[in-house]
Formats: C-alpha cells, sequence, structure tokens
C-alpha cells in the first residue's frame, strides 16, 4: 500500500530546498510561463511543481495528476489513482516572502471530488500540518484529532480571493453576520483553520478550481465542519480537473455556511 502521508511529507521537504534555494521575492516572481490553469506561473510555482511531481511519480506508482500549471496527465496503465496537486497554494504570499501558503495534495480513487480519501495540507510558514483519511477525523502536528468549534455566530471570518473590488462590494453583506474578518491569502490553509476552531467561517470571493480545496475540504469534513459549493451543484459531485470553478464556504456548521451564502448572493 502507498505510503501517502510519507510521501507528501518528502515532497514538502523538496519545497522547502526549493525556497532556501531561492529566497530572493524578485527571483521567485519571475513570470516563466502560463499554466493549464490559465494562470501566469511564477519561477517558485514552477520550481515547486517540478520536485513534487518528481517526487510523486518516484514513490507513487501509477496515477493521474491534476496540477495547478502542469494540468491533467492520464495515468499510464489504466489506474484509478488520481492525484490532485497545488505545490504552492497562496502564491503571491509565496513570491512575497510572507510566510503564509502551503502544499496541498489530495489523493482520490475517481475522478470527483466524493472519491478524495486522504488530504493533506503544510504550512510552509508555521510548519504545521493537517491531514485526513475518510471516515478517520482529521489531525495537525501535535495533535491527536482537530475539531470545529460550534458557535452560533461568525466571530472570525476568514476571506479569501480578495480582490479589492470583490472586497468593497460584499463586505456590506458580511457585516451583519460576521463580527471580525482575516485575509490570510491561501485557501487551503484557511479552511484547514476552520477545521482546527481557529476561524468559525472561510468564504472564497471568486470561484476556485479542484487543486485549491481538495485536501483542505476533506480536512474540514473529517473534522465536523461544513463545507460546499455556492455557485450550483454539489462539492461531492465537483470533478477533479481544472475547468470547474466555483465560489466555496467552509464553515464549523450548516447554519453559519447558510448565512454567508445568503449574504454573498450570486455571482
Amino acid at each position: 500500500m502507498t505510503e501517502w502521508h510519507s510521501i507528501c511529507r518528502r515532497a514538502v521537504d523538496d519545497v522547502r530546498r526549493v525556497l532556501t534555494e531561492m529566497p530572493d521575492p524578485a527571483d521567485r516572481s519571475r513570470i516563466v510561463g502560463t499554466g493549464k490553469g490559465g494562470d501566469e506561473t511564477s519561477a517558485i510555482d514552477e520550481a515547486a511543481e517540478r520536485v513534487v511531481v518528481a517526487r510523486l511519480e518516484a514513490e507513487a506508482g501509477d496515477f493521474t495528476l491534476v496540477s495547478e500549471e502542469l494540468g491533467i496527465r492520464p495515468a499510464r496503465d489504466g489506474s484509478e489513482t488520481y492525484v490532485v496537486v497545488d505545490p504552492i497554494d497562496g502564491s503571491i504570499n509565496a513570491k512575497r516572502a510572507i510566510p503564509f501558503f502551503s502544499v496541498s495534495i489530495a489523493v482520490a480513487y475517481g475522478p470527483a471530488m466524493r472519491d478524495v480519501w486522504f488530504g493533506y495540507v503544510f504550512d510552509l510558514g508555521s510548519g504545521e500540518e493537517w491531514y485526513a483519511y475518510r471516515g478517520n477525523g482529521a489531525e495537525r502536528t501535535g495533535a491527536a484529532r482537530v475539531a470545529v468549534v460550534p458557535r452560533e455566530r461568525i466571530e472570525l471570518l476568514s476571506m479569501e480571493a480578495t480582490r479589492t473590488d470583490l472586497v468593497a462590494r460584499h463586505a456590506p453583506d458580511l457585516a451583519p453576520i460576521a463580527h471580525r474578518v482575516r485575509v490570510m491569502g491561501s485557501l487551503a490553509l484557511s479552511l484547514c483553520h476552520v477545521a482546527d476552531g481557529r476561524m468559525d467561517a472561510v468564504c472564497s470571493l471568486k470561484p476556485a478550481r479542484s487543486v485549491d480545496v481538495a485536501a483542505a475540504q476533506l480536512v474540514l469534513s473529517e473534522a465536523g465542519g461544513y463545507v460546499d459549493l455556492i455557485d450550483g451543484g454539489s462539492l461531492a459531485d465537483a470533478p477533479l480537473d481544472l475547468e470547474g470553478r466555483s465560489r466555496i464556504v467552509g464553515a464549523a456548521t450548516r447554519d453559519l455556511y447558510q448565512q454567508i451564502v445568503a449574504a454573498l448572493g450570486p455571482l
């Protein structure tokens, strides 16, 4: 059986070496192309993806790769395993050397979000890791289990994908239901913070892709939280690809999720 947790940890060590070799924000920010997801690819994104994919290919056997920059690479021998990789979630933070960005890796036995059975998120700033196996709860470095902290109202709301125009549009509607906000810069980590009781909820103000959330949504679900799409359809049915995009909300309870969805309204 593939030891996915150990492989992910070694992949993180590889990314850490890349960061050490590329400490200058100017070098990290250099544009080297355009990823399959349509966004510009920076040098730090490309270098991190290269070493993570190399690690997976060396140790994880046959699988379909779904990755931020490389796109989808079908399995060579018909394996039903999918590995969804975001080598740097929070790229702007990584490029600017702001210590809040992560490695996110999810493993699925099928092509949809419901098929994800292992999720791993590593905070490259704090050195913390979150991981979950479906049906076995969620864990964090130094903690036997992590669990959401249910609340009747949102004291701390994390906002992600926060262009200033989107913040200006939605902040007035969120004000009645959320006492305070945090804007951190990594959707995967923010979902894990909800799972760990640090935040009460997180909302993405613009559509996210499977690579952004595949691992962290499992962590939050296994910690007892609620996470789903906003703009039609269910997260469970979402394909593990780079095409499907929807805003996403994760919260300690379904009620808090519904309050946020009602406040955000349609696109």
